[in-house]
């Protein structure tokens, strides 16, 4: 049988500071209507000075090692998708790999915005189906607290910070059976402009801020995810009707309700954590991943879609078999 990724074990790790529309609305000129109506958000965690990427996905890397049953020492890679690292290099991925004691393999940072995660786990399919790897962490981790416009009340209202990660393990299966059947990760730059940051470590007088026009993303969204999720279906010969749970990138209520319909899933089958967590882009999917995993929602042999989409724009699914 061919060489299969399977999910072995899922982590996720959370700020301790929650804050609500209510707090928000103290400081930026907006409300708590205002956000849950227009994005279903009630609250988001954010990071504390020691909380940066590489410290929250060392420890959303610590419990998916925990979950799996498995040790540093069966890792062989660590592949961290972030938009929000701690330093230009080294990547963050190879801090987590000191933090956790990891002394063999690889470990680089993959910049895909919200879509990251899903970039890595294509990544660390690819390579574990060749053989490159028996072990690789996949994790999603980022501050975004710490690139928002506070003046912009469109955008900073919106997201949150956190960390996930999976652990993928190489394991036996065809067709259908368990782990990962197939990735598929698209871009297209030429819709760059509509959310970016503006600034980075080789532009210094740029603020570093991210921008974003919402309603052209919102339009591009719900077309290209649904077209990944057609793709996903149409490789693996399979319908919406096979789908037992949805994951998608939680950046907006409205757009996650689209695709679930879309799919015809009914909203016992979506998994939503975007009122508790808001957009925490790379983190999004991991952590309601490992949401549903924790509560017991999501079940072994299960087939479970991920989706998700970032600026670039980039986007992509997943069709993994738990």
């Amino acid at each position: 049988m061919p060489t299969r990724s399977i999910l072995a074990g899922i982590g996720a790790y959370l700020p301790a500071r929650i804050v609500s529309n209510d707090e928000l609305a103290r400081t930026v000129d907006t409300t708590d209507a205002w956000i849950r109506e227009r994005t279903g958000i009630t609250q988001r965690h954010f990071a504390a000075k020691h909380e940066t990427a590489a410290f929250m996905g060392a420890e959303a890397a610590r419990a998916a090692l925990a979950d799996a049953g498995a040790l540093p020492s069966d890792v062989d890679g660590i592949i961290l998708a972030t938009s929000t690292p701690d330093q230009a290099f080294p990547a963050t991925a190879v801090r987590v790999q000191a933090a956790l004691g990891v002394t063999k393999g690889f470990g680089f940072d993959i910049a895909a915005a919200c879509a990251g995660f899903i970039y890595a786990l294509s990544v660390a399919d690819a390579m574990i189906r060749s053989g490159q790897a028996r072990g690789v962490l996949v994790i999603g981790s980022e501050v975004y607290s710490r690139i928002l416009n506070w003046e912009d009340r469109g955008t900073c209202v919106l997201f949150g910070d956190g960390a996930g990660a999976v652990f993928l393990t190489a394991g036996e299966g065809s067709g259908t059976d368990q782990g990962i059947l197939s990735t598929h990760i698209h871009a297209q730059g030429t819709l760059g402009d509509i959310l970016y940051v503006d600034g980075a470590v080789g532009q210094p007088d740029k603020p570093g801020h991210l921008v974003m026009h919402g309603r052209e993303v919102f339009r591009h969204a719900v077309t290209r995810l649904a077209e990944a999720v057609e793709e996903a279906l149409t490789a693996n010969n399979l319908t919406a009707a096979d789908i037992d749970w949805l994951v998608p990138h939680q950046a907006n209520r409205r757009i996650i309700d689209a695709m679930g319909r879309k799919l015809g899933l009914p909203a016992e089958r979506v998994v939503v954590t975007v009122e508790q967590h808001a957009n925490t882009s790379a983190a999004s999917v991991p952590l309601a991943l490992h949401e549903a995993w924790k509560d017991g929602r999501i079940k072994r042999g299960e087939l479970v879609l991920l989706e998700a989409l970032g600026g670039g724009l980039v986007w992509g699914s997943a069709l993994v078999r738990m």
